[in-house]
C-alpha cells in the first residue's frame, strides 16, 4: 500500500524531530537502530512540500516563479 504525501510528510517531520532531539542512533539490549541521514530527510521533506503545494495550486509548486510581461 502506497503512503500518501500528507502521511509521508508527517512521518518525515516526526523522524526529523526525533533526530534533532538527539535520537539519531540508539541501542536497546543487543539491537541497534540508526535513523536516516538528516540531510536526506530534509531533502525528501522539501520535495514532498513542493509536491503538495503543486497539488493545491493547480500545478505550481514552491519553486515555481511566474513572470508577467506587459506591453508599454
Amino acid at each position: 500500500m502506497k503512503m500518501n504525501a500528507d502521511d509521508a510528510l508527517i512521518q518525515i517531520n516526526e523522524a526529523i524531530k526525533a533526530i534533532e532531539s538527539g535520537a539519531q542512533e540508539y541501542k536497546i539490549n543487543n539491537r541497534q537502530l540508526k535513523r536516516a541521514n538528516l540531510k536526506d530527510l530534509y531533502d525528501e521533506r522539501a520535495a514532498l512540500q513542493s509536491r503538495l503545494a503543486a497539488e493545491q495550486n493547480n500545478g505550481f509548486g514552491l519553486n515555481t516563479y511566474v513572470a508577467r510581461f506587459d506591453k508599454r
